[in-house]
């Protein structure tokens, strides 16, 4: 069966994929999907002095809001209907994974199959709702506190800001949903996909813009050019490296007939946590930029300015505790989204074994230490990736406009939709092979 999907994939070609009527059609609904979300960030909220933000938004563009700026597809910068993005949901899901392993009630839901994730899905979106009323209102609030940027302050302006940020996050949220039904590919990740990807011809005209007026050579750009290849070589190599632990069956009997014991893999990520580990860390390490430029720093102690100038973007301390947060997070969330105890109970349960060790707390703990040790390669893999960035705008001055999570995030979605469009070509030979075969064995019989 696999050397058979081997040979269909590498026989994919567009002649298959012009047959494939039902794969055009996502591919479609996709892109329209997208461009409406893409119209959405250009709609400005009510009440709002556009100017007046845009100057208010320039001094903290290096901050969080420059970093969900980017995620939400410039929305921010505009203060559109989208400016909140999906970022609420994210965070609630990442929230409700944590807390399925430190709730048994939650823990028992994820046990129950199908039935049990639409619930956990039914409190996301809850949590979803929740954070974004708290965000929206924090938002509205600021707006009033800067200078000239609402034109009428007061609860009304307060109320339609939240109920048109937070329907704006809830829309985001079903499109994301129905692109994942009836498109190709994770809606969610292609919706923030999209939105770091909108960005790009602006930072490449501006890069060569530089390169024209001699601000920056042109050797040090073609450099740049080589380093994002490999760099996205990079990317692409680890996030598809997997640990393949040998899992065997033993001989059943079926009745009176014996069959051979099976065997199959059980793979294990290089890179479990993905993006998680890096948007966890850079959030941290920029909000207390992000708070001190919207208080008063004429009034902020000294040691609080040393502190937050140690901590700007590429000074050593800035990448220390980047690089730290980064492996930290990298062994939490795996050791959030990975039991090893429950894959060692699914073995047992179904007869596998590991060849060498006992079915139950020593599989475990195998398992265990084989993903701890690849953890660590992965975490390093994810520091060097992230400070890479870091290393160069601070070494060169380059204005390197995609960091390391947006990067991981690109080439993950990108190798994912790739991987769906195969699925479903291989699915449409499959059937094409089959009504083939059908029609010449009723050809035979006749």
């Amino acid at each position: 069966m696999a050397s058979a999907a081997e040979q269909l994939a590498s026989n994919l070609n567009f002649s298959a994929f012009a047959k494939a009527e039902d794969l055009k059609k996502r591919i479609w609904f996709t892109i329209g999907a997208l461009l409406v979300y893409r119209l959405g960030t250009y709609i400005p909220l009510p009440g709002i002095n556009p100017d007046a933000f845009a100057q208010a938004f320039s001094s903290q563009s290096k901050g969080v809001l420059g970093m969900f700026n980017m995620f939400a597809g410039g929305a921010v910068q505009r203060m559109a209907i989208f400016a909140l993005g999906i970022m609420p949901y994210i965070s609630a899901s990442i929230i409700m994974q944590l807390m399925t392993s430190v709730i048994p009630s939650l823990e028992a839901l994820k046990k129950e199959g199908e039935q049990g994730r639409k619930v956990i899905n039914q409190y996301t979106r809850y949590g979803t709702v929740l954070l974004a009323l708290v965000q929206a209102y924090g938002i509205s609030v600021g707006l009033e506190g800067g200078n000239g940027i609402v034109s009428d302050p007061g609860m009304f302006f307060r109320i339609s800001t939240v109920v048109t940020l937070v329907g704006g996050t809830m829309f985001l949220m079903w499109l994301g949903e129905q692109i994942t039904a009836r498109g190709i590919g994770n809606g969610i990740s292609l919706i923030i996909f999209s939105g770091i990807v909108a960005g790009l011809p602006h930072a490449i005209s501006g890069t060569l813009e530089l390169g024209r007026t001699g601000a920056l050579s042109t050797g040090l750009i073609l450099a740049i050019i080589v380093l994002a290849i490999v760099v996205i070589a990079l990317i692409v190599f680890f996030e598809r490296a997997q640990r393949r632990l040998l899992i065997q069956y033993p001989k059943r009997q079926v009745g009176n007939r014996m069959f051979q014991g099976d065997t199959s893999h059980l793979p294990l990520k290089l890179n479990t946590a993905g993006v998680i580990p890096p948007i966890f860390a850079s959030s941290l390490l920029l909000l207390p930029a992000t708070v001190a430029g919207f208080s008063q720093t004429t009034n902020m102690p000294a040691w609080a300015s040393t502190i937050l100038a140690a901590l700007g973007h590429g000074q050593p301390l800035y990448m220390a505790f980047y690089a730290a947060m980064i492996a930290f997070f990298a062994f939490f969330y795996t050791a959030i989204v990975f039991n090893p105890k429950d894959t060692a109970d699914q073995l047992k349960k179904h007869s596998g074994f590991i060849p060498g060790y006992r079915p139950g707390e020593r599989t475990a703990d195998y398992i265990d230490y084989v993903l701890t040790r690849i953890t660590v390669v992965g975490a390093i893999y994810l520091v060097l990736v992230c400070l890479l960035p870091e290393f160069l705008i601070s070494a060169t001055g380059v204005p390197f406009y995609l960091g390391g999570t947006s990067l991981l995030i690109v080439v993950s979605v990108t190798l994912d939709t790739v991987a769906q469009i195969q699925g479903h070509l291989i699915a449409h030979q499959y059937e094409g092979l089959i009504k083939k075969s059908k029609l010449r064995g009723g050809k035979k019989a006749r």
